[in-house]
């Protein structure tokens, strides 16, 4: 058996979930509410009008799904802290029995030796910050840097990997630009002001970390390649400015040291630039890049898309998911290229990779039938596989998700678990792609050439 059919020793094996999607039980034992919490509750907002209160109860059962990860060889578990949870009002005041839960959660998974890999903030802001003003006042920064603190003076010394934010990207564009996501701004002038004060919050995430334990810290970008609809010259440059504002604008503040040169044009004189100071607080070492990857996006010039003048275009006759998302597996080696050779070897982790499909009910005693997800799983890891053999550093590879979960605007409509989770009885069932990907655990990935 060679070393260019497999996964090293070492390599980390993963399953990706944040808070407000599992945990369930926002307001328990002293918690604050999160912009979640209320754009929830918007009517038309989220699908079926449903919300994070129950979700899987992750809060109440962990202990039982860490047990699942155990049972299907998991090696790292990478979970978010609810900032709510453990600062009730996102400042000041902690709360006790919110930190007392990551406590719990870490210390569980330690005695089952999979390795904890924190994430600081996914998407759940406490209300009493976004009343503030949230990612538009320069204080959140401050704010970010004081719960990254705490809590990582709690749990540094047991968790070795933190992220700070995940996929700012995503938080800028679908939270103020289109307003699907909280808090539901829909105002392309914000998105530079977002940017900007998400970038702080990660240099000051980073000097929390650096001060407070010797974890290794990164960030979690969403990437999609962004292709042109033709060669046309106007679609070309289209693309070259959604690639700018999606996936270039972050990593290459974090990385490089400066903002792509397309976006002050794109947005005029509502453009931001980070200052100096700005910049020094950006442009910190970090020790990963986590990818977040499931789709591409085929781009056409666009004058009344904006900010980027650039809309997407449906590719016909493609696979898609339940979420709408061209299956295109070919899109994770291609970002993981585009990393190495844009920004040096880098260690790389990918933080997400998974898929939404309609699955149907479980039979007694037998694992959920879900081929199209197997399929997936199984093309995407052999195009990680291929990423290492040609020279990207990728340590570790994080299945979305362990569980079925709040899917934030597509409520339980869409289920990406290697779990299916009965909401009204909270029952657990493995599917086959956790069976699948047990089995690639276990193999290192050799069964991956299977058909």
């Amino acid at each position: 058996m060679t070393e260019t059919n497999r996964f090293p020793k070492g390599f980390l094996w993963g399953v990706a979930t944040s808070a407000y999607q599992i945990e369930g039980s926002p307001l328990a034992d002293g918690a604050g509410p999160n912009i979640w919490h209320r754009f929830s509750r918007l009517p038309g907002r989220v699908t079926d009008g449903a919300t994070g209160d129950v979700a899987c109860d992750h809060y109440n059962r962990y202990a039982d799904d860490l047990a699942l990860m155990d049972t299907l060889g998991i090696s790292a578990y990478r979970f978010s802290v609810a900032w709510g949870r453990v600062l009730p009002e996102g400042r000041g005041r902690v709360n006790a029995k919110g930190l007392a839960f990551y406590d719990r959660l870490v210390d569980k998974l330690l005695e089952l030796e999979i390795v904890p890999f924190g994430t600081l903030y996914h998407w759940d802001l406490p209300l009493g910050l976004e009343d503030k003003g949230g990612w538009l006042n320069e204080d959140v920064a401050h704010w970010f840097g004081d719960f990254a603190s705490l809590t990582i003076r709690t749990l540094g010394d047991r968790v070795p990997f933190w992220v700070t934010i995940n996929e700012p990207a995503v938080i800028m564009e679908k939270g103020y630009v289109l307003g699907t996501y909280a808090p539901g701004h829909r105002n392309p002038a914000e998105a530079p002001v977002v940017a900007r004060n998400l970038l702080r919050a990660h240099g000051m995430g980073v000097q929390a970390c650096r001060a407070a334990s010797s974890a290794q810290v990164g960030i979690a970008v969403n990437l999609q390649p962004k292709h042109p609809a033709s060669d046309d010259r106007a679609d070309v440059a289209a693309a070259r400015r959604a690639d700018a504002f999606r996936n270039l604008q972050f990593l290459d503040a974090i990385l490089l040291g400066h903002s792509p040169p397309e976006l002050p044009a794109m947005f005029g004189e509502t453009w931001l630039p980070l200052s100096t100071a700005d910049m020094v607080l950006t442009h910190q070492p970090i020790d990963f890049v986590g990818l977040n990857y499931y789709t591409r996006v085929v781009v056409a010039d666009d004058a009344e898309t904006l900010p980027t003048r650039a809309e997407p275009i449906v590719v016909e006759d493609a696979r898609r998911t339940l979420m709408g998302w061209e299956v295109y597996p070919d899109g994770l080696y291609e970002v993981l290229m585009h990393v190495t050779n844009r920004y040096g070897k880098i260690a790389m982790y990918v933080t997400e990779n998974g898929s939404a499909f309609p699955d149907p009910a479980p039979e007694d005693g037998q694992a959920v039938r879900d081929p199209d997800r197997v399929s997936f799983l199984r093309e995407h890891l052999r195009r990680a596989l291929k990423a290492r053999l040609d020279g990207a550093d990728l340590r570790g590879y994080f299945v979305w998700s362990l569980l079925d979960n709040f899917e934030w605007n597509s409520g339980y409509s869409r289920p990406f678990g290697l779990v299916r989770v009965d909401l009204a009885s909270q029952r657990r069932t493995m599917k086959e792609s956790g069976n699948f990907y047990a089995e690639v655990i276990r193999t290192a990935g050799t069964n991956l050439q299977e058909p």
